[in-house]
């Protein structure tokens, strides 16, 4: 199954200029759902992984459904004041702006190995600042599986040289 068939792109969403991928379009179909987790599941094993995260809120469709394959303990990372606990926060650049990612103090202990799983990496903003917090917290970064590389964007080339390791499923041109 070619995954990249089921990826909508959308014009000038969320601002002129832009090209969106849509994975709405993907995870409305079962047969399409299910192979990306397949695929990311079978990806995974290229990693040493004793938890998985991921970033609000895409990330959050397929990292559950791998976590619950893997029998893993699944990690949220969410926007500022999200989560009710103590957390370790980090502020961070975004294409448009600037963000704030937490993560509670108790889900990742000192050595863990978190993999950490997005629907797409454009520049890698959000997934250096993911990777931030997991090494705030004590945690080591076993690597990165996006289903969507914007590979003129560069932010897997960007997480690559700094010595993460990065898996995607499908690339388009972000542009």
């Amino acid at each position: 199954m070619n995954l990249k068939d089921h990826i909508r792109s959308i014009q000038d969403y969320p601002k002129k200029g832009i090209l969106f991928r849509d994975i709405t379009t993907l995870i409305k179909n079962s047969e399409a759902f299910s192979e990306t987790i397949d695929q990311i599941v079978e990806k995974s094993k290229k990693f040493k992984v004793d938890k998985i995260a991921a970033m609000e809120s895409r990330g959050f469709v397929f990292a559950s459904a791998v976590s619950y394959i893997l029998k893993k303990p699944f990690i949220l990372l969410r926007k500022k004041n999200k989560l009710p606990a103590d957390t370790h926060s980090i502020d961070f650049k975004l294409e448009y702006g600037t963000a704030t990612m937490e993560v509670h103090k108790d889900s990742i202990e000192k050595n863990d190995s978190v993999l950490l799983i997005d629907d797409l990496i454009a520049t890698g903003g959000t997934a250096k600042a993911a990777a931030e917090l997991i090494e705030i917290s004590k945690g080591n970064v076993a690597g990165f599986i996006f289903v969507i590389n914007l590979f003129d964007l560069n932010g897997s080339d960007n997480l690559i040289k700094k010595g993460y390791k990065v898996e995607n499923l499908i690339e388009f041109h972000g542009h």
